[in-house]
């Protein structure tokens, strides 16, 4: 994803519990140690994992990477070769011998029991929540990449991991980076003064391209030697399992700011979309490439949420939020083409080593992203089904994507793009 004006996250503050609140097996992941070295192991080595590294290194001098794990050897190994030719003051702290390369999709429990302080989350969200739960019962600090699930079924168990996670006084970092960046929080900040009045209504935009991950396989085409497995894996954008589709993988972003504003999540929801340009092919997989959605709030406040990926240099873009107040109104599209003073990308890592050394709030934003994630899949459960879906239903709801089992060979047939009227809400 382009590093723009536009960013993600914020800090949810709560009390700093009694010592003897805590239960912590290392000293390391007590919140006030001193300023020892921090070691951190990388689940999910693709592009957004090895960027987060470089994040964390680049803001964090305190911090080594001593792990890394992912399905895929190759990428791996090749997520280690763009770490080493970063500067030498970061890539010096690429500390990760054979010993500690972990392939197979079991490897993320072995990078999480590798010694590490800090877990980095970063694969495809479809592993989200089981991912986040190992880390949590070991009681490890966690930057975890949005979305976290893709389902309502798994998102509820994430949820539950969350809440253990604050019980043991864990910091966890989302991948919304919004929530760290120096504009949303002024923003954030005028409208807890009421400086923008009572908010009226809220408008999420994310109206980019399309995500293509097979535009570097061979030929644009399946390698006919991949399992159904490895190929949608290794496209996994295109696959609603693994992908949640774009208003949960990309839009959440936007989606958050409002929730995050707004102090709430909504409570219902009419959508609709389809897919007006993606070709029946499964390279393409099973998402939509256009979202409308009306969410409405507890107070009966309206959030227009938009988000659509089509091709093309001349097509209409725009991603932003705007936040109408009685006294005023919050345009974040103004932004666009700015610079941000300080990277967000890199200040959610200096957030969050602040939470974990005591220098700063305590920061958990799992049950606040989760929330936001559970506001996008709701979405896209409108759309897909027609129905109005309120916040009840997806707490009740029984949908599991997830497969069964994880194996390199495994059968895994895609779903037929969803047809509202024919697509049935579980």
């Amino acid at each position: 994803m382009a590093q723009n004006a536009v960013s993600r996250r914020s800090f949810l503050t709560s009390a700093v519990a009694a010592a003897s609140a805590f239960e912590i097996v290392r000293p390391e992941q007590v919140r006030g140690w001193a300023d020892e070295k921090l070691k951190a192991g990388l689940v999910g080595c693709g592009g957004r994992g090895t960027q987060a590294v470089e994040n964390i290194l680049t803001g964090c001098d305190n911090v080594e990477l001593v792990s890394m794990a992912d399905v895929f050897e190759d990428r791996l190994e090749g997520s280690i070769r763009d770490l080493k030719r970063l500067p030498p003051r970061l890539a010096d702290r690429v500390k990760v011998d054979a010993e500690h390369r972990f392939v197979g999709f079991d490897g993320y429990r072995k990078a999480i029991e590798s010694g590490v302080d800090i877990v980095m989350l970063a694969t495809p969200p479809g592993y989200r929540p089981m991912h986040f739960e190992a880390a949590v019962e070991a009681r490890k600090h966690i930057f975890c990449e949005k979305p976290f699930a893709t389902d309502a079924v798994n998102l509820r168990r994430f949820m539950a991991a969350a809440k253990k996670s604050e019980a043991l006084k864990l910091t966890v970092k989302s991948g919304a980076q919004r929530r760290s960046q120096a504009y949303y929080l002024d923003q954030y900040r005028r409208v807890k003064a009421g400086e923008v009045g009572d908010i009226q209504a809220l408008y999420a935009y994310w109206v980019g391209t399309p995500v293509l991950q097979f535009t570097n396989w061979p030929n644009q085409k399946r390698d006919p030697k991949w399992s159904d497995m490895e190929f949608q894996n290794r496209g996994w954008y295109s696959f609603v399992w693994i992908c949640g589709d774009q208003i949960v993988e990309q839009h959440l972003h936007n989606i958050d700011v409002c929730n995050w504003f707004m102090g709430a999540h909504p409570v219902e929801v009419v959508a609709s979309g389809g897919a007006s340009w993606r070709p029946r092919e499964e390279e393409y997989g099973n998402i939509y490439d256009h979202l409308s959605a009306d969410f409405v709030y507890p107070n009966g406040v309206h959030m227009a949420s938009y988000c659509r990926q089509y091709p093309g240099k001349d097509v209409a873009q725009n991603v932003s939020e705007r936040i109408v107040g009685s006294k005023g109104v919050i345009d974040t599209g103004s932004l666009r083409g700015v610079k941000p003073p300080f990277d967000p990308y890199v200040q959610e890592h200096i957030d969050m080593m602040s939470s974990i050394l005591g220098k700063g709030p305590y920061i958990n934003e799992a049950m606040a992203v989760a929330e936001s994630t559970m506001t996008c899949i709701m979405g896209r459960e409108a759309a897909y089904s027609g129905q109005r879906i309120t916040w009840d239903m997806m707490m009740a709801s029984q949908q599991d994507l997830l497969p069964k089992s994880f194996a390199y060979r495994d059968r895994l047939p895609v779903p037929p793009l969803p047809v509202p009227g024919k697509y049935k809400f579980v």
